[in-house]
């Protein structure tokens, strides 16, 4: 099928292209008359404006780039919902790009998101290191930049996270109130920030209490699906160190924790308490219903669309991090 263009209008009318360009634009010099001739004709040819050229002669896009590392739960598409509630009303469209967890494909998708020439890219990472010389060179070049959830380490950037420390620490703190004494934690793979603050939460809330922290009952994920879940059960269950309450990194994998353990005869959580942290919609699904730390990504897509709009207002606008809070759910997950 042939591709329509100006040229194929003016030919059609046989007019100048210019004046058909500028009667496409709606130039206030072009009269009535040939402004409705060339729209009709442009509908009857079935012609398309070229978003490319436009972009190029007008130096915006009205477009944001948004990268997602995964998508296997409703956690990034109620971030995604946030974002668009924003950015639409702006008059903004929106293009999603998905990392899969890989730090390459994650590059391809900025490179894509460069050269669809976005006016801004809101980011969730997969790995805190891999891509920081891309970023850097992104902002270099002026393309604005704000991370959520998932961070770069040792660059000065914009970003919206939660208060993972602070809720970490408190839901440790549940689990110890609640009787627990030897708490296991799942982590996330060691390239995840967060991971590393959450960890510190926990680890901080057992010396609170004087329970001694044991490296055994640490178990770091090599992935961050349902399967890594069962590894990880799989892994402290081969320990043969007892453990009451078990706090993982994310309920998704925390499922995965959880319905192994069932299939091996624990009962939870009369046997063995089990929190995680995000609290999606998946958190309510499973039996029990899973403790967790819900966080607010409906509003962390609202402040990370609201962030790129100023950054692409004001490009030289001082990079700032929002903390956001959350809220512990409890559930019967850790309240039997």
């Amino acid at each position: 099928m042939k591709h329509i263009t100006i040229k194929d209008i003016a030919k059609e009318l046989k007019i100048s292209i210019s004046t058909v360009s500028r009667a496409l634009t709606n130039d206030k010099n072009i009269r009535k008359e040939t402004k409705k001739r060339v729209l009709d004709t442009a509908e009857k040819l079935g012609y398309m404006r070229n978003p490319v050229a436009i972009n190029l002669k007008t130096g915006r896009s009205n477009t944001v780039g948004v990268i997602v590392p995964e998508i296997d739960t409703p956690f990034y598409a109620q971030i995604i919902e946030g974002i668009q509630n924003v950015l639409y009303k702006k008059g903004l469209k929106v293009i999603i790009a998905y990392s899969g967890e890989n730090p390459d494909r994650e590059k391809e998708n900025l490179l894509l998101m460069e050269s669809f020439m976005v006016d801004g890219i809101i980011i969730g990472i997969c790995h805190k290191d891999k891509n920081k010389n891309e970023f850097q060179r992104l902002i270099n070049k002026g393309i604005p930049l704000v991370f959520y959830d998932r961070i770069p380490t040792d660059i000065d950037v914009t970003k919206v996270i939660a208060d993972d420390y602070v809720k970490s620490f408190l839901l440790t703190e549940h689990l110890i109130r609640k009787g627990a004494k030897k708490i296991a934690h799942i982590m996330a793979p060691e390239y995840m920030q967060s991971s590393y603050v959450r960890w510190k939460g926990y680890k901080d809330s057992l010396e609170k209490f004087g329970i001694p922290y044991d490296s055994d009952l640490v178990i770091t994920c090599t992935g961050m699906h349902f399967k890594d879940g069962i590894k990880a059960a799989q892994s402290l269950i081969s320990k043969k160190i007892s453990f009451d309450a078990v706090y993982v990194y994310t309920d998704l994998i925390a499922i995965g924790v959880m319905k192994y353990l069932q299939n091996e005869g624990f009962n939870i959580p009369k046997d063995v308490a089990i929190a995680g942290f995000s609290g999606t919609l998946l958190s309510e699904m499973v039996s029990p219903p899973l403790t967790t730390v819900e966080l607010p990504l409906l509003q962390m897509g609202k402040v990370a669309a609201e962030l790129i709009l100023e950054k692409i207002k004001n490009p030289e606008k001082e990079n700032q991090t929002l903390i956001l809070d959350a809220e512990i759910k409890l559930r019967a997950s850790t309240e039997g």
